[in-house]
This record gives C-alpha cells, sequence and structure tokens, in this order.
C-alpha cells in the first residue's frame, strides 16, 4: 500500500487531518509555515520542490493532500536546485494569474511526478460537514442575508478575492481580502452607527470556496476561535457552503454557538 503525504502549513488542520486517517502519514510542512500540534516528518523550500517530489517518490507515497495555511513565501533564487528551476516558467505564469491559477499548477506538478492529489473531505468526510443546521435557529431575514451573502462571495471569488464575507439586513458590511478572516470580523468593531438595527437581524458570517475552485486544495476552514470572533463581532451566526468548508472541531464550535446563542448553517 502506498503512502499518505500531508503538505502542511500554519493552522490546526493538519493535526486532524493525521489523527483522523486511518494509516500513518507524512507531515512535509513549507519551511516557516510550522502546523500546530505535530512535528513535520520532513521540511521544504519551494526552491527545491523537486528534491521533495523525488524523495516523496523514494519513499513510496503515492497520494498527498494539503492542509493548513500559507502565503506565498519569499524566493531565493540561489536555492534553486536544476530540476526545480525548470518548473519556475509554469509557477511564474500561475503566479500572475492568480491564487487559485497558482493552485492548480502546484497540483499539476505533484500529478506529473505520479502523485495523486486528494482532497480533505475525499480522504476525511467528517471534516466538511452536510447540509443542516447545526446549533441555533435560522429566521427567514438569516435566510435572506445568507443568499445575499452567496452571492457577495461568489462575485469576489469569480476575481479570486476572498471567500468570505458579512451581511446584516441585506447589506454588506466587511468582506474577505488578504488580511484574512480574522482582520476582517475585527474590522466590525470600528462601524458604530453604520450597522443597521441589531433588533431586525443581527446580520452572519458566511463562507464558501470560490466559482469552480478545485476543492482539493485551500478549502476554507472554520474552527471554535471563528465562532469566538462572530460572537466578539455581535453577529447572530455563522453560514457556510455545505460539503465546500472544512470544520476542525465541529462539536467544539456547536459548543461555543450555543454558549454565546449563534447559529451554525451548512447551507
Amino acid at each position: 500500500m502506498s503512502l499518505t503525504a500531508i503538505i502542511a502549513g500554519r493552522g490546526a488542520l493538519p493535526l486532524a487531518l493525521r489523527a483522523a486517517l486511518p494509516e500513518p502519514a507524512l507531515i512535509c510542512a513549507l519551511d516557516g509555515f510550522a502546523p500546530a500540534g505535530v512535528a513535520a516528518d520532513i521540511v521544504f523550500r519551494i526552491e527545491r520542490l523537486a528534491v521533495l517530489l523525488d524523495d516523496l517518490v523514494a519513499r513510496g507515497v503515492g497520494r498527498v493532500v494539503f492542509a493548513g495555511a500559507v502565503q506565498r513565501p519569499q524566493l531565493d533564487p540561489a536555492l534553486f536546485d536544476p530540476k526545480t528551476a525548470m518548473l519556475v516558467p509554469q509557477l511564474m505564469a500561475a503566479m500572475q494569474a492568480g491564487d487559485d491559477a497558482t493552485l492548480r499548477a502546484v497540483i499539476a506538478i505533484f500529478e506529473d511526478w505520479g502523485l495523486a492529489v486528494a482532497g480533505v473531505q475525499d480522504l476525511v468526510p467528517a471534516l466538511v460537514p452536510a447540509a443542516a443546521v447545526w446549533c441555533g435557529a435560522v429566521t427567514d431575514r438569516d435566510r435572506a442575508d445568507a443568499d445575499r451573502a452567496a452571492a457577495i462571495v461568489a462575485a469576489l471569488g469569480a476575481v479570486d478575492v476572498g471567500q468570505g464575507c458579512v451581511v446584516a439586513q441585506g447589506l454588506c458590511l466587511a468582506v474577505e481580502a488578504l488580511p484574512g478572516t480574522d482582520a476582517m470580523l475585527a474590522s466590525l468593531a470600528g462601524l458604530g452607527p453604520l450597522r443597521p438595527d441589531p433588533g431586525r437581524g443581527r446580520g452572519l458570517f458566511y463562507k464558501a470556496p470560490k466559482p469552480g475552485q478545485d476543492l482539493r486544495i485551500d478549502l476554507p476552514a472554520l474552527g471554535p476561535d471563528t465562532v469566538r470572533r462572530v460572537a466578539e463581532a455581535d453577529l447572530g451566526g455563522i453560514v457556510w457552503q455545505a460539503g465546500g468548508v472544512i470544520c476542525l472541531d465541529l462539536a467544539g464550535m456547536q459548543a461555543q454557538a450555543a454558549a454565546a446563542g449563534l447559529f451554525l448553517w451548512a447551507r
């Protein structure tokens, strides 16, 4: 049986994924983006990507899964090995086309080495919850806000910008961009009187993959920290696209949401 390698970034997802897999898996961490709570078996740099790929094949790895958060690292031209240098034109062209094109190019390179790329939802379906109201109650106002938020995130994703937004009573209060979800939710504290009347609906945070995104890589993720930040932002709940968003600790999210009076809805 071939081995599985987790191409890991920051956060708790690599540990949760390895713990849920029925067989041992190698943790391969991008230098500077160490995962939380688990030691890396291999630390690699993009400049020596071909070396990593050759090593995985030599170890008997047949399948890889990407898990965890990374940003584009600073590349050192002096560190490129000859085989990786040959990949640079392919990667640079993709990077100029945006994040989604870059991720597709990365998948293609791994597949060129004979490594199958699997999605988290394929290996551990429990980490990607199906459609349901997982906590609390959803009102007609919430459903209307979710429809509006889904349209906004689809428009953002079509131009490769973000995967989340906040909507209250049909008004878009914030959108997710490069600074990320935490920065977006924190920005709501300064809106003050610009926010709609909370008595008519507190609003929601919505998360979904980009339209046409390859779901094997860069799925958006939620966890108990997200629930806490949504509560601090005085919103009514969290909505996400069912089957397209990772929930790192759904039971923990449910407990925290119930304590804060929030709803959780996989739409």
